[in-house]
């Protein structure tokens, strides 16, 4: 697995296979969220697949699946709220890790200053610097 922090809490990843769970749940994550759709995936990678290897480890499991066109304020917020209700670490994963990167970046606009969301994605090795104008306009609707 190509696990990346971006928060003390929050993590991105390639895409990741029911076997990781396991590991997952010792290394402290509590939450999982898939943001790959099930229509780039083969049928092991699936969300309900997905679902019941992270659950059989006790591990929550939320599928948020992502496309550029799709990543819109509700599902920003269900990723926001789904990490805000989680104790322990949050895995987010798509094919590239970008996506959950981007989908973070989104959603913590309001909550963390520009600089800051631009600098923890680029220290998990994610570029949202093109996101900059975005963040701030959402930042000054606070």
């Amino acid at each position: 697995m190509d696990i990346r922090q971006i928060t003390d809490r929050f993590f991105a990843a390639p895409q990741i296979d029911a076997a990781d769970f396991a590991a997952l749940a010792e290394a402290g994550f509590g939450l999982v969220i898939n943001n790959r759709p099930d229509s780039e995936v083969g049928p092991d990678q699936h969300s309900e697949t997905m679902r019941a290897a992270a659950e059989a480890v006790g591990l929550q499991f939320v599928v948020n699946p992502l496309t550029m066109e799709t990543m819109t304020p509700d599902r920003q917020a269900m990723q926001r709220d789904s990490t805000a209700g989680c104790e322990g670490k949050v895995l987010a994963y798509c094919r590239s890790g970008t996506r959950s990167t981007i989908c973070w970046a989104l959603s913590q606009a309001k909550e963390m200053e520009v600089a800051d969301i631009v600098n923890a994605a680029a220290n998990g090795g994610y570029d949202v610097s093109g996101l900059v104008p975005h963040l701030e306009a959402i930042k000054s609707e606070v």
